[in-house]
């Protein structure tokens, strides 16, 4: 779908850019990594996990070894949030309650700009 990097994530109904660069993060290794052993995020930064289809369990993420707490956001095809979370570190499991294909991880400030039902682009 995107042969970027990185892309800006944008809310659909106002244009709003809610994130200007944020790691597209399609391959099996960079979605395997993620934010692992990384001592956190400055503001402004996001990695976009990308999975090859809708799913809740292939969205579902972990926060071993991850030191800081996060921004989850869950986005489905059609670029509706499902599910937004704090993940906090070394949890299990964290997933949507209905199938996504995107999940934004950014600083946890991020919770307060967007909302399930929301819808947003990748650009």
């Amino acid at each position: 779908m995107h042969n970027k990097t990185y892309v800006k994530v944008v809310k659909r109904n106002t244009d709003q850019i809610l994130i200007e660069s944020a790691r597209w993060c399609e391959s099996r290794l960079c979605r395997l990594i993620g934010l692992q052993f990384r001592r956190g995020l400055k503001s402004g930064d996001a990695l976009i996990l990308v999975m090859p289809r809708e799913s809740v369990s292939l969205t579902s993420i972990h926060m071993f070894f991850v030191f800081f707490s996060i921004a989850a956001v869950w986005v489905n095809d059609k670029g509706q949030v499902t599910s937004t979370q704090l993940a906090k570190p070394w949890r299990p499991y964290y997933a949507s309650p209905t199938p996504a294909r995107y999940v934004i991880e950014t600083t946890s400030d991020f919770l307060k700009q967007i909302s399930v039902g929301d819808e947003v682009d990748f650009v």
